[in-house]
């Protein structure tokens, strides 16, 4: 099936998706290391349990946002889509 058979669809590659999904991920882990680095370094004594805080709130953090920017990069390749397929049957 050629793009021009095809329906346009709002749903990004699996590439594209995947690729979105590794970046969320991986803002992810930095969150974390950052969250507990930044605690880690101000805390003196047992500090276990605000380690682990800042681990998980710099992780939440950091993917929610990665998450917000991934699901903007997916909007604008589709919407890159469409332009490219309407340019194409304007020249055909």
């Amino acid at each position: 099936m050629t793009d021009e058979e095809r329906p346009l669809s709002a749903l990004p590659s699996p590439a594209a998706r995947a690729a979105a999904f590794a970046a969320i991920l991986l803002g992810g882990v930095a969150g974390a290391l950052i969250g507990y680095t930044l605690v880690d370094l101000q805390c003196t004594g047992s500090c276990e349990t605000p380690k682990g805080i800042g681990l998980l709130i710099g992780a939440l953090i950091a993917a929610g946002g990665m998450s917000v920017v991934a699901v903007l990069v997916l909007r604008a390749l589709g919407e890159w889509r469409q332009i490219e397929q309407r340019e194409r049957a304007g020249r055909a």
